[in-house]
């Protein structure tokens, strides 16, 4: 059963800006507006990705603007005020990056944001070079799919497979991505198995099963 799921260069954003290691300060504040982004690879060598400088790493310099300096040097440690006293991308930037590779699905590249807590993630190659950059925002566009190609590869991919005649007549339709499946099958114990891919298509919100079966699985003795 061939499968559509879509990865990462499918979606990411090719065109990147990004800073080096030296890059000032003020700099980096004035290329994230110019942008109109919140965060900028920092690159090394031959376009390698060594960290991520974000808003969220620049804060500190406002943050601890009015703070006693005695306070600050016994605290020196600590990662906010260090990168209160940083200058270049380099002392800014959270490293190493968390990043993703190209050819990642669209399902991975969610779970990584998710766990690691981040709004973007750096595409790179095999070497670590930067290739775009994938956001929460491109993952999501999955789910603007019309729901009628949606349709057609339930259609094709999962009903097929699963519920080919004689016997069984299955219909199906899609509704704001929800989709819904009606008709008679001979055996239930493939209707876990039709929700499982069903779900598994790009773009489908969620899965509303309105099948009737002949053989129902037996139940445990009375």
């Amino acid at each position: 059963m061939s499968r559509t799921a879509r990865i990462v260069s499918d979606v990411m954003t090719h065109t990147v800006v990004a800073v080096g290691r030296e890059a000032p300060f003020k700099e980096i504040v004035r290329t994230l507006e110019q942008w109109k982004v919140s965060a900028l690879p920092v690159l090394a060598g031959e376009g390698r990705v060594i960290g991520v400088v974000s808003e969220a790493d620049l804060l500190p310099k406002e943050e601890f603007r009015d703070s006693d300096p005695a306070r600050l040097s016994q605290l020196r440690d600590l990662p906010g005020i260090a990168k209160a006293g940083a200058v270049s991308a380099g002392e800014l930037m959270t490293s190493p990056a968390i990043t993703v590779h190209a050819n990642a699905t669209l399902a991975e590249a969610a779970r990584i944001m998710t766990h690691r807590r981040v709004k973007r993630l750096p595409v790179v190659d095999g070497e670590g070079r930067l290739e775009g950059i994938v956001s929460r925002a491109d993952l999501l566009k999955v789910f603007l799919r019309p729901d009628e190609e949606i349709e057609d590869e339930v259609r094709r991919e999962v009903v097929a497979h699963l519920f080919p005649a004689p016997g069984q007549a299955v219909e199906v339709r899609v509704s704001e991505g929800v989709v819904t499946l009606t008709g008679h099958v001979r055996d239930a114990v493939l209707i876990p198995a039709a929700a499982r891919l069903i779900r598994a298509v790009e773009g489908v919100v969620d899965f509303d099963n309105q099948l009737t079966t002949t053989h129902l699985t037996a139940g445990p003795p009375a």
